[in-house]
């Protein structure tokens, strides 16, 4: 009989629909697991194959958990906003809302032909006004809090202590400047990536992207709004103990925030009353700096460049906006250097020598404070550019081995370093940081490589900013009672040309009062990153209209947070950094009850196309799910994706390996409903083999394998080690067609374990064999340890290292019995006739072995 997989498919998946199946109970009394997969964006193209491979591992885990008794929260939504559509829009002025209703109609369509157990009346979708009506509270939670750093935590603006001296209406933007610098979201002018054909600033992340596709991108300063993450890097760092990650993962988290204990030097300038300061991780190096170099975007540049450099600087400017951030670093590792001489000269603080100031596109303004004290004896950058420019390179620590080549990196003994000669790295290091504060020339300094949120896209479809401004330019927040405050209608989707979002456009929705004053909305929009930080609170409780969940229910879902969060690692530092970073504010505030999001993460690896390149349109090697779907059945699909190879792995798809699973599954399904047919020209009418109806002839057998079977998927499960476990369950198949019988116990035992991973053909024969309701709500298989104990052994026999026989013997017989019982089997008789044993080598409990003349 062949596998009707289509038929049973279709049937299955209207009966969950109908029966609301996968609906997330509301009893929270009951244990709670919430398995969540990161969110997708609802792209033209559909899914392909490398979506549901995350997908499958966390619906096998749900399941297995429904029937385990937890009350399973596994909801599906879309990070919906993003530019591709905005683009697509300004292409053909066909409304962003449009196409990304259509492409979320058709992933949902594909997510539901291959049977995941979501929960769909909690459907999300990230520009819904019902959803970011709280996206816009969670912002003005941000700018209503500051970070108070003493007591390590956000407060309300309320509580920020004015100084007296800023009190009084003569005194109010001074007042309103001092509150604007502490809250958590602000505005400040940012040197950003920049594309006008766009209209947009893009994220670093993006860059490549768009240039690829051939547009243009430079960095300008720009107006933008900003979010105060810096103020959590701590918590961010040492807040990662708390988590079960991938030790990866776990290293790019930390290597993001990045860490460093040093100190800040002050430089003052020659001839100027301004001040340069630099943070440096080895200020036992002071005596060593012979020049400092200046990013050149540094505002201090404008201050104190001399007239006849100012032309050349503006010229090197200029040639750096091209260049992302990302550029200029990998240029920053590149022998040659380039870099322009200001003119102007800083102040040593220890010697008071005259040093040379550059700027140069190796440093960035968004690292440290902009600028760096150049010792080009001991860092790799520094002695390329002092090169470069013939400029004086002086050692100040002398390394282990005294002959060692310039640079030198590595902790020594400071040399030339008057006071510090002779002191070890640590204690030089020790003993300058003291010498400085002492002289009020510097302080020791806990530094971090995080650099605050830039917040702003000029992009309308994106949720608006609930701010505007009056006519001084003072901000005024929506009142949280008023949102959502709406994305307006349109039909321009071009930039303004000023800057500005197509928003800009609409002078209608721009321009407002509120109580008798005029006001002007922010234009700029929120970044896709919005939506897709705080979604997993959301899913806790979709319809609630006044929280974006109720007290309750967040702190029965994110007890410890989601249990299981699982997705691709092009996620594991920017997502996961915002979406703490904001989880940590409401945290504070008071309105979530865990320290951290997400317990456990696991990240599902890169399916590769059939020639082992990554999947792409160009390349052709695309695979569509609809496609093995319509082929191959849902089943096979999900039980072939989760057998490919570890789940963390990067793997290629293989067609012909997908027909060995699709074999696998016809055989279970012959297993149960034998080869029967009803007609030649009609499908069969399956009926129940008398394989799973007679009582095992040999029961023994059966329930050893079963339980072996029951203990293996069930651990497999739990450690996501999901191809394994398929390998066990063919086992069991090949040992049930094995033996002449295996019951119907053992037969309803086998069939929820494969459940998860192949739910439709499960239900298909838990139906048939006469069970009430879903499998999927049916108790999960206990295994039985005394079924596992081994009472037997097969015995190898050896002749001079040999192989000459095989007997079962009874686990724990003494070498003499091993001896006499391998001497009676016919084979070793015949072969050991007319020899003579020297030497009985027994291996307890597997072997033996003859050593003959």
């Amino acid at each position: 009989m062949s596998y009707p997989f289509a038929e049973i498919e279709k049937k299955w998946q209207l009966y969950w629909e109908n029966n609301q199946t996968f609906a997330t109970g509301e009893d929270l009394s009951k244990p709670k697991y919430y398995v969540l997969d990161m969110f997708p964006y609802p792209s033209g193209a559909g899914l392909h194959v490398g979506h549901p491979e995350g997908y499958t591992a966390t619906d096998i885990i749900a399941r297995k958990r429904r029937m385990q008794g937890f009350n399973v929260l596994h909801p599906m939504g879309w990070d919906a906003f993003g530019l591709p559509a905005e683009r697509y829009a300004m292409q053909t002025g066909i409304h962003p809302k449009v196409t990304t209703k259509q492409n979320i109609d058709n992933f949902r369509r594909q997510l539901k032909s291959l049977g995941f157990s979501y929960d769909w009346s909690r459907e999300i979708d990230t520009t819904s006004p019902d959803y970011y009506k709280f996206t816009q509270w969670i912002f003005l939670k941000l700018f209503n809090s500051w970070y108070d750093a003493a007591a390590k935590k956000a407060r309300p603006i309320s509580e920020l202590k004015i100084p007296s001296d800023l009190e009084g209406d003569a005194k109010k933007k001074e007042r309103e400047d001092f509150i604007a610098n502490h809250r958590l979201a602000y505005i400040a002018n940012m040197p950003v990536n920049w594309c006008a054909e766009l209209g947009t600033v893009l994220a670093n992340e993006e860059v490549d992207e768009w240039v690829g596709k051939g547009y243009k991108v430079e960095r300008k300063p720009m107006r933008q709004w900003m979010l105060r993450i810096t103020a959590y890097a701590e918590r961010l760092l040492t807040d990662l103990e708390h988590v079960d990650w991938p030790a990866g993962t776990l290293e790019l988290q930390k290597n993001w925030i990045g860490q460093s204990t040093g100190a800040l030097v002050h430089f003052g300038i020659a001839g100027s009353p301004e001040k340069l300061t630099v943070f440096t991780t080895r200020p036992d190096t002071l005596y060593g700096v012979t020049f400092m170099v200046l990013a050149p975007e540094h505002p201090l540049v404008d201050k104190i460049a001399a007239d006849s450099a100012k032309a050349e600087i503006d010229a090197y400017r200029k040639t750096t906006a091209l260049k992302t951030d990302l550029d200029r670093q990998l240029d920053a590792a590149k022998k040659e250097k380039t870099g322009v001489a200001i003119g102007a000269h800083a102040m040593h603080p220890v010697t008071g020598e005259k040093i040379p100031l550059y700027i140069a596109d190796y440093v960035l303004m968004g690292y440290g404070t902009g600028a760096i004290m150049a010792v080009p004896a001991h860092d790799e950058r520094d002695f390329a550019f002092a090169q470069q420019f013939s400029l004086d390179i002086r050692q100040v620590v002398q390394p282990r081995e005294s002959a060692a080549e310039l640079p030198v990196t590595e902790d020594g003994v400071a040399i030339n370093s008057p006071i510090f000669d002779g002191l070890k790295t640590p204690e030089a290091k020790e003993k300058i940081i003291a010498h400085l504060e002492k002289e009020k020339l510097g302080e020791r300094r806990i530094q971090y490589k995080l650099r605050d949120w830039l917040f702003s896209r000029q992009r309308y479809w994106g949720e608006p900013v609930p701010v505007s401004f009056d006519a001084d330019g003072f901000m005024v927040a929506e009142e949280e009672s008023a949102l959502p405050l709406l994305l307006p209608e349109s039909k321009n989707f071009q930039p303004a040309g000023t800057g500005e979002s197509p928003l800009a456009n609409l002078p209608d929705w721009v321009n407002h009062e509120k109580g008798g004053r005029k006001l002007r909305r922010e234009t700029n929009t929120m970044p896709q990153w919005a939506g897709s930080s705080w979604y997993y609170l959301r899913f806790a409780d979709t319809a609630n209209k006044e929280r974006f969940a109720s007290a309750e229910k967040e702190k029965y879902w994110l007890n410890g947070g989601v249990d299981l969060y699982v997705g691709g690692a092009e996620h594991a530092v920017l997502h996961l950094l915002y979406a703490r970073f904001w989880h940590k504010v409401l945290y504070d505030l008071g309105y979530v009850t865990s320290v951290e999001p997400f317990k456990k993460l696991v990240h599902q690896g890169i399916i590769l196309g059939e020639d082992g390149s990554k999947m792409s349109k160009s390349r052709g090697n695309v695979v569509n799910p609809d496609t093995v779907v319509a082929e191959y059945g849902a089943d096979t699909f999900r039980l072939y994706e989760m057998f490919m190879g570890p789940l963390e792995q990067m793997k290629p798809w293989q067609s012909k390996s997908i027909e060995g699973i699709y074999r696998f599954l016809g055989r279970v399904y012959r297993l149960y409903f034998g080869n029967t047919h009803s007609d030649e020209n009609a499908p069969a009418q399956p009926t129940l083999s008398a394989k799973l109806l007679a009582a095992p002839a040999d029961e023994k057998a059966v329930l050893k394998v079963l339980h072996q079977t029951i203990k293996k998927v069930s651990d497999d499960i739990e450690t996501l080690s999901l191809n394994t476990a398929i390998s066990q369950m063919m086992i069991f198949v090949n040992e049930a067609y094995r033996v002449e019988s295996i019951g119907k116990e053992a037969a309803a035992t086998f069939v929820k374990l494969l459940s998860p991973f192949a739910p439709h053909v499960a239900e298909e024969i838990w139906q048939a064999l006469g069970e009430k309701g879903s499998i999927a709500l049916a108790p999960w298989p206990q295994f039985n340890a005394e079924y596992l104990v081994e009472s037997s052994f097969e015995a190898v026999i050896q002749i001079n290292g040999k192989i000459r026989g095989r007997t079962e013997l009874a686990i724990g017989i003494s070498d003499a019995d091993f001896e006499s019982a391998a001497r009676s089997v016919d084979a070793v008789k015949a072969a050991l006739e007319g020899k003579t044993v020297r030497k009985v080598i027994v291996v307890k409990n597997k072997m033996i072995n003859f050593v003959v003349a």
